[in-house]
């Protein structure tokens, strides 16, 4: 994508880039977490600026971070690269790892879970709560192996290149690159449902929509779906056989969200203050590591958590075309909640199926937001929408149990093993049935590594040639 515009207002940076018109809104308050007691932490797009808010909480910590954004911008080429190719098999992994200075720590940095990467570089607990929730987006509780390495990652590459919001909404990225395909002839087909994919010889030669129409396919399928529905419902164990349809079985998808949407009469004011309510997103929780696990153990055993992670975005605040002039917009993401309720940690919301249930929930969690975080949150609320684990699977059937991942990025899902090793790199057991989602290496995330990656391998298997391109 290319500039083709920028200009700054209020601190603001409104950026257009070269596909479809789509503009990007790149606010100077990247993102924060803000504490109940009213103390907030925020990181600037300005190195310096962060380093001197971290210095508020502990001078050692604001050092710290320096070294760490130094350590990856000395390593980013390498780190581009590694998630913009097709991932190396796992025993050159290992080589690498055995062969190379400092490998071995490379190695444990990658094992390493998140609380245990807190205590072991920060003194603060509130600096530990700012860098350590991230981990919490990709479903890593902080005492799961494999958090620290994804930490550091999010909250350094923020640093470095910002929050970006989409003008409009992230749906504005598909329209665009909708666009782009239209533009070279490519044809879309909207209300289209897949019901499979027809194999024969162990070749796809077509797929078979929910309506009986069938398409031929005259070279290959390339699929976004999750890896899950791509082999257990789109192709079948009668095609890929026993072994690999159990292990998709037993892939792990991780810890389900809960979405809350707020219509709001004006704006809200965050106790905190105005760093807060400028930041791209806020994480809300209290000062220290502990809730936040306590929370994943409960999400894991069934209850309703009740201090989970809230990550707070500030959309209209950042965006106002997301609301009428005069209103605004608050979304909630409640990362971390159970597929069924079994239990209720709250103490207040009760026991039940999500639909009895969510509304409750909602209620429980937008009061303790209000009384912790946004003193004015409930005198603002016109409407609020709830999203359980169920509503998130319903509307997307690739959000299996209501995650966003399409997968846990476990370490024996990730790399060359992500989702599983048969199918790790990019291909299917079809000979021309590829996977290009979050399922396969580097994993989620608005980057489209994974299908930029599967379009080497496609092209390598075509005798194709690529464009050797990757972002910076």
């Amino acid at each position: 994508m290319c500039h083709a515009d920028s200009f700054v207002e209020k601190g603001i940076t409104h950026r257009t880039v070269g596909i479809g018109g789509l503009q990007l809104i790149e606010p100077e308050i990247v993102y924060a977490h803000a504490f109940p007691d009213g103390r907030v932490l925020a990181v600037s797009r300005n190195l310096e600026k962060t380093v001197e808010n971290i210095g508020r909480y502990s001078r050692k910590d604001a050092e710290t971070w320096r070294k760490l954004v130094e350590r990856y911008l000395a390593e980013k080429e390498k780190i581009v690269a590694s998630l913009f190719s097709p991932p190396p098999a796992l025993s050159a992994e290992v080589a690498a790892w055995e062969g190379t200075a400092g490998g071995m720590e490379e190695y444990r940095f990658g094992l390493q879970s998140m609380r245990s990467w807190c205590d072991q570089t920060f003194e603060s607990e509130e600096v530990k709560c700012l860098f350590g929730a991230f981990a919490l987006f990709m479903a890593h509780a902080p005492d799961d192996a494999g958090g620290a390495e994804l930490a550091w990652l999010f909250g350094t590459v923020l640093q470095d290149v910002g929050n970006n919001l989409v003008r409009g909404g992230m749906h504005h990225v598909s329209l665009a690159l909708a666009d782009r395909l239209r533009s070279l002839g490519g044809e879309i087909r909207t209300n289209a449902g897949v019901e499979k994919i027809l194999v024969s010889s162990g070749r796809a030669t077509g797929v078979r929509l929910v309506s009986g129409e069938e398409i031929t396919v005259e070279r290959l399928v390339a699929s976004g779906v999750d890896p899950g529905q791509l082999t257990l419902r789109f192709l079948g164990e009668e095609v890929v056989g026993s072994e690999i349809a159990g292990k998709m079985r037993r892939y792990e998808w991780g810890d389900p969200a809960f979405v809350i949407y707020a219509a709001l009469d004006g704006p809200v004011e965050y106790k905190a203050g105005p760093e807060a309510g400028a930041a791209c997103h806020v994480h809300l929780t209290p000062p220290s590591l502990d809730p936040m696990a306590r929370a994943s153990v409960e999400c894991r055993g069934g209850e309703l958590p009740a201090t989970p992670l809230i990550v707070s975005w500030n959309d209209s605040v950042i965006d106002p075309s997301r609301a009428p002039a005069g209103k605004h917009l608050k979304k909630f993401v409640v990362l971390g909640v159970p597929y069924e309720v079994k239990g209720d940690a709250t103490g207040r919301v009760g026991i039940g199926h999500w639909d009895e249930v969510k509304d409750r929930y909602a209620d429980y969690l937008i009061d303790m937001i209000a009384a912790d975080y946004m003193p004015d949150l409930n005198a603002k609320l016109l409407k609020r929408e709830a999203h359980s684990p169920l509503d998130i699977e319903r509307k997307l059937s690739s959000a299996v149990r209501g995650t966003i991942c399409h997968g846990a990025m476990l370490p024996y899902q990730t790399g060359s093993m992500r989702p599983i090793p048969e199918m790790g790199n990019y291909r299917s057991p079809v000979e021309n049935v590829y996977l290009c989602g979050s399922g396969s290496h580097p994993g989620p995330g608005v980057s489209m590594a994974p299908g930029r990656n599967a379009a080497e391998t496609i092209c390598s298997d075509l005798d194709l040639g690529l464009p050797a391109t990757a972002p910076k």
